[in-house]
Formats: C-alpha cells, sequence, structure tokens
C-alpha cells in the first residue's frame, strides 16, 4: 500500500518503542526539524538517554495515557503487538499511525536511496558508506542499527541529517520491513537462516529479498555477491546492472577492527563508492580511519582483572563465528604484532527462545571456537517464555565439543566470575543482541563502569 503523507506538515509525533535502534533515529530526525517528540518503551537506553538530550519527553511504562492531547501522528515498531495500549489508543482516536519501516520509506520516496540489507554485516557497511559519503563531502542523510563511533564526541548518533537528496539506509528484513524502502542502490551483503520466529525457512527469506531487488529500477544497481548459492534464486528478480563487490580490490585496506567478514564489507562499500563516483583514494583513506560502530567487537578497555574486554552485538551463530575468529587474529597478529597470551572467554547472552531453539547445535558449533564460554540468561524481548528450550541445552552441546562452559544465572554472579576468573592476556566478549551488556558493571582498574 502506497502511502502518501506530507511529513513537513506534522509538527507533535509520540514513537511506542522509541528506544529500538531503528526507531530513535527516525525521533532523532524529527527532534533536529523541530518537531515535538514523545515516545515510549519498556525501559531506559543508550538511545533513549541520547535522546532525552535533544528534548524528547519519554516514559518506561507503555500505557494509552502516554500519547499526548494534541498528537498528530503514532510511529512504532514492529516489534509490539497489536494489543498494545497506546497502538489501541491511537487508532481509537483517529490519529495517524505508521510502522517504522513505513515512516523510513517515506524518507526513502523523495531521495537516492542506498539500501543496505542482508543477515549480517548491514549495519558495519552502512556505517563505512556513511563515513566515505562524509568524507567525499558528498552530504548523506544517514539511518544506520547502530551508533557511529565518534572518538572524542560525548554524543552517538544513529542518524546523520544531510542536505544532499543521498540517503543511505539499513535496511532490516524482519517482517518483511525493507520492503517499504524506494531504492536506487540495494546492498545484500549475504543471506541466512534468521528471523524464524517470523519466517518459515530459508526460501521465504529469499523470496523476501528476491521482492525487494524486484524493487530496484533498470537504471538502479544491486551490489552483492552473484556467485552465492543462498542468492542466485534472489538475483534472478534483478532488472538492473548487477555488481560483484567480492571483485572489488583490498589492496591497501588496513582495517581497524579485524575479521575476514569485515573485509567483505569493506568490498561492499568500495563497490557503492564506485557508482557513486567518489575517488578510489578517499574511500580507501576513509576505511582505513574507519572507527567501527557501537556493539561490534567495540573496545572497552582493561578490566580490572588486567583482561582485555571488548563488546559485540553478534546474535546468530554465523555473526559469532566471525566476530570470534576476528578475535583470534587479534590475539595472533601476523609476525611482528603483538600476541595476547591469555585465553578468549565469549560471556553470550542468548537472544530469543525461537532462535535459540532453531539454530542450537549452529550456537554451540559457533561458540566452542572460543576457549571458555559463560551463558547467560536468555533473552526474550518480544517472545514469551518456552520451557522447551534452556540454556543448559546450549551448555551440554558446547561441553560435548571439549569446550568447557556453564550456564550463569544473574548478571551479579556474571561479573563476579569475569572479573574473579579473568587475566592479563585474557580477551573477554561480552556477547548478544539482549540487555547484557547494559546491565553488567563491570570494572577497570580504576574501579570505573567499563561497559
Amino acid at each position: 500500500m502506497e502511502i502518501t503523507i506530507n511529513l513537513n506538515q506534522i509538527k507533535r509525533v509520540h514513537f511506542i518503542g522509541i528506544g529500538g535502534i531503528g526507531i530513535s533515529a527516525i525521533a532523532r530526525m524529527f527532534l533536529l526539524e523541530g518537531k515535538t517528540v514523545s515516545g515510549s518503551d519498556q525501559g531506559p537506553s543508550l538511545a533513549t538517554t541520547e535522546l532525552k538530550k535533544f528534548g524528547a519527553k519519554i516514559k518506561f511504562k507503555q500505557v494509552a495515557s502516554n500519547i499526548p492531547k494534541n498528537c498528530e501522528l503514532v510511529i512504532y515498531t514492529k516489534a509490539i503487538s497489536e494489543t498494545n495500549p497506546e497502538l489501541i489508543e491511537a487508532r481509537q482516536r483517529g490519529i495517524l499511525v505508521l510502522t517504522y519501516p513505513q515512516a523510513l520509506g517515506l524518507v526513502s520516496a523523495s531521495k537516492y536511496t542506498v539500501a543496505v540489507a542482508g543477515t549480517h554485516g548491514k549495519t558495519t557497511t552502512t556505517a563505512m558508506l556513511a563515513k566515505i559519503a562524509i568524507d567525499a563531502k558528498l552530504d548523506p542523510t544517514v539511518i544506520v542499527g547502530s551508533f557511529l563511533l565518534n572518538p572524542g564526541q560525548k554524543t552517538r548518533t544513529n542518524f546523520i541529517s544531510g542536505k544532499s537528496k543521498l540517503f543511505i539506509a539499513e535496511a532490516c528484513e524482519y517482517k518483511r520491513s525493507f520492503l517499504e524502502l524506494a531504492p536506487t542502490i540495494v546492498v545484500i551483503t549475504n543471506i541466512d537462516a534468521d528471523h524464524l520466529d517470523y519466517y518459515k525457512d530459508l526460501a521465504a527469506i529469499q523470496t523476501a529479498f528476491g521482492e525487494l531487488v524486484a524493487k530496484i529500477p533498470v537504471t538502479g544497481f544491486l551490489v552483492c555477491n552473484p556467485n552465492d548459492s543462498k542468492l542466485k534464486s534472489v538475483v534472478k528478480k534483478a532488472k538492473c546492472r548487477v555488481i560483484d563487490y567480492t571483485r572489488q580490490s583490498i589492496r591497501g585496506l588496513k582495517l581497524l577492527t579485524p575479521g575476514a567478514h569485515n573485509l567483505l564489507d569493506a568490498q561492499a562499500a568500495l563497490a557503492v563508492a564506485e557508482i557513486l563516483k567518489v575517488k578510489k583514494a578517499v574511500v580507501q583513506a576513509s576505511l582505513n580511519k574507519f572507527p567501527g560502530t557501537w556493539r561490534r567487537f567495540e573496545y572497552k578497555g582493561q578490566l580490572k582483572s588486567k583482561a582485555t574486554l571488548y563488546d559485540d552485538y553478534a546474535h546468530h551463530p554465523t555473526e559469532i563465528k566471525a566476530t570470534i575468529l576476528g578475535a583470534r587474529e587479534l590475539m595472533n597478529p601476523p609476525a611482528g604484532g603483538k600476541k595476547l597470551k591469555g585465553r578468549l572467554i565469549v560471556a553470550f547472552q542468548p537472544h530469543l527462545y525461537s532462535r535459540t531453539k532453531a539454530l542450537l547445535k549452529e550456537f554451540a558449533e559457533a561458540l566452542a571456537l572460543a576457549d571458555e564460554v559463560l551463558i547467560a540468561k536468555i533473552y526474550a524481548s518480544r517472545e514469551a517464555f518456552d520451557p522447551s528450550v534452556k540454556e543448559i541445552d546450549l551448555v551440554d552441546l558446547i561441553m560435548k565439543k571439549k569446550t568447557p562452559a556453564r550456564f550463569i544465572d544473574g548478571f551479579k554472579l556474571l561479573e563476579k566470575t569475569i572479573l574473579a576468573e579473568t587475566k592479563k592476556g585474557d580477551l573477554v566478549i561480552v556477547m548478544g543482541a539482549g540487555d547484557m551488556s547494559t546491565n553488567l558493571k563491570l570494572k577497570n582498574q580504576n574501579g570505573k563502569l567499563q561497559i
């Protein structure tokens, strides 16, 4: 359904689930435009903290009375249920209601949109493209599914306001959200089985990506690896030019963040930059200074135990494997580099009962690549408790692969375990898409909070 709404005429907007990493970017955009923004979420987060700095009024209990009397538009995340009291109230009052993807689509419709999609790597690729476009003075508008790291700056943002027609957006496949976009360029980093609480199987996911590709105009571009077996059926839907990003040369690239997966993301960014006619020297210099993004193998410093700490968003087996292998590169660099002689320890919080259950064996195989694994309680998010899958099931499978693993119930106990059992030379990764990195109170050598 095509939506024709002039967002410029709307002055008062309420967001349900305003702390979501994507929807919070739209909220920030509206704040910068001078609109009055209110919202609600289940609890505070970095996103809500940053939005409050710009004047957003946010409440952490979702009730009908949160909708302001003079509200003109309500935007909600697709992760909430149809029984949400604020959503019901908005509809009963006849207020205009949009999903976050629909709102994103309205922004996209009037711009030259680069949509970055894929099961893994889309956030990093989007952020890389953002930096390239900024460094090339293309003045882009950007929405990314994480916070851009800007060393030395006190605020973090997932939105960049630009004056040109160029719009770079992370395109999420969950519930076919990315189909609301109007892309001229689509990047597909890869396709994997995920969001199986919504999609029946991999074939259903491929169908959705095929629908996205079919939206690209004849004059547009599909940037992907056309030789990837999981993409072949998708590429057939393209009526535009197909660009193989794996052919991009990585000579001269010296990324700050390790891992073969980051090099692939950089190749995708290189391919798009070439379409946008950015000089190769500018692109390479930009990528070599790319600091990464929030919670993508983000360096947090030294713990009180003198172990090195990283924070990572990986919540799918493919992502976990890539992150662990990247960490191994860091611990064992090429000749001349300083090696870390300790253990690689992963503290992992499974995200969703459905994902954990569907990919249990794959999770165990990926996590077993670490030297030791600490499993936290499953983060349910939008799902009801499912007694058919337990944390100990994952622990048992990891142990069968000869990797020590434990279930640690409670963040305080997990904190004590990490600080008590790690030492200098160890590399610790706090990993997952839930609330663990928010709630863990790990301390550095000065006694200050590290995460």
